[in-house]
C-alpha cells in the first residue's frame, strides 16, 4: 500500500531503515516546533542526509500539505476520524488517542519489515545518532534521567525517542505495549512502557532493550552536558508549545555559536523556561 510506497522510498542504504516523525497542525505553525526540528538537520554536524530519509507521520489534513511544502516524504494518517488538528493538551483523551494510534502505526512499520528511529519533533538532531546506537539491542530509547547503566531497567525512559529494529522479538514486544491501552486506561504509552519492562513476558521473548545516555540523547529534564558529545536535545520537562520554542531556539543559537566557534568553550543556556526546576510533570 501507500505506506509501503513511502517507507521504500525513505529508506536509507541499507533499504530497511527510516526516520519517522508524527506532525499535527499545532506544531507547524509559523516559526514552529516543526520548522525547528527541520532546522536542527540543516545546521547539525552531518545530519542534512538524514532529511532525505525522515517520513512526516500527518495527524490531519495541515500538517500533510504543511509536510508536502517542506518537499519531504509525507505519509497521511488522517484517515481515522480522529482530528488531532488543535493544540493537543498533555494527558487529554485526544492527546492519548494520538499515542497510542502512534504505537499502533510503528508496529506496522516493525511488520512491514523497516528498523525505525522515531523521533518527536521537539527533538533537536545536531550528530547522526546511527554511531552511538548499540550494535546488539532490539529496542533502544532515549531517558528522561539515565543512571548510567544502559541495561538497567530503573532508568526512566522517554518514548519520544527509540530506535527500533524490526525483527519477531520487537514486533511481539509493540503489540504487547499496544495492549496496555487495555489494562492501564486513561495513561499514556509512556506510562505502560514503565509498567510492563519489568514484565517476565520480555524476557521470555528475549527482547533487548538499551537505555540511551543523556550525555549524548539529552533533553530539558537532564542536558547533555558536553557539546562535543550532544548527538539530540528534546524540549523534555516542558509544558505548553511557547515554553518550547522558547527554549528550543536558544539551544538552536547556542549550538549556532558552538559550531561557529572554534576557541572559547560554549555551553548551554538553556534550559531556561523549561526543565525539571519549572516542570510540573
Amino acid at each position: 500500500g501507500n505506506l509501503e510506497n513511502t517507507l521504500k522510498r525513505a529508506a536509507m542504504e541499507d533499504n530497511k531503515t527510516v526516520i519517522i516523525t508524527t506532525l499535527n497542525a499545532a506544531w507547524t505553525e509559523p516559526n514552529s516546533i516543526f520548522d525547528l526540528f527541520l532546522e536542527s538537520f540543516r545546521i547539525g554536524n552531518g545530519t542534512q542526509y538524514l532529511l532525505k530519509h525522515l517520513v512526516v507521520v500527518a495527524l490531519d489534513r495541515k500538517a500533510y500539505s504543511r509536510c508536502m511544502d517542506a518537499n519531504l516524504h509525507c505519509f497521511d494518517l488522517a484517515g481515522d476520524g480522529v482530528d488531532y488538528s488543535g493544540q493537543v493538551y498533555y494527558m487529554t483523551s485526544n492527546y492519548l488517542k494520538m499515542v497510542w494510534r502512534r504505537t499502533d502505526f510503528l508496529r506496522t512499520v516493525l511488520q512491514l519489515g523497516y528498523n525505525f528511529v522515531f523521533s518527536d519533533a521537539d527533538i533537536m538532531w545536531l550528530r547522526d545518532p546511527f554511531t552511538r546506537f548499540y550494535p546488539d539491542g532490539d529496542f533502544q530509547i532515549a531517558c528522561d534521567n539515565y543512571n548510567h547503566n544502559s541495561t538497567d531497567l530503573g532508568n526512566f525512559p522517554n518514548a519520544g525517542f527509540t530506535y527500533v529494529k524490526s525483527n519477531n522479538r520487537t514486533i511481539e514486544f509493540y503489540k504487547f505495549w499496544y495492549n496496555g491501552i487495555y489494562y492501564f486506561p486513561g495513561k499514556n504509552e509512556q506510562y505502560v512502557l514503565n509498567m510492563i519492562k519489568f514484565s517476565p513476558f520480555i524476557s521470555e521473548i528475549g527482547l533487548d532493550i538499551r537505555f540511551l545516555d543523556t550525555a549524548y540523547f539529552g533533553g530539558f529534564c537532564e542536558p547533555a552536558k558536553d557539546l562535543d558529545l550532544v548527538v539530540t536535545m528534546h524540549a523534555n520537562c516542558c509544558v505548553g508549545l511557547g515554553k518550547k520554542i522558547h527554549d528550543i531556539k536558544i539551544l538552536i543559537d547556542d549550538w549556532k555559536r558552538y559550531s561557529g566557534n572554534n576557541s572559547s568553550p560554549v555551553s548551554w543556556t538553556v534550559p531556561i523556561e523549561c526543565g525539571l526546576k519549572n516542570s510540573t510533570n
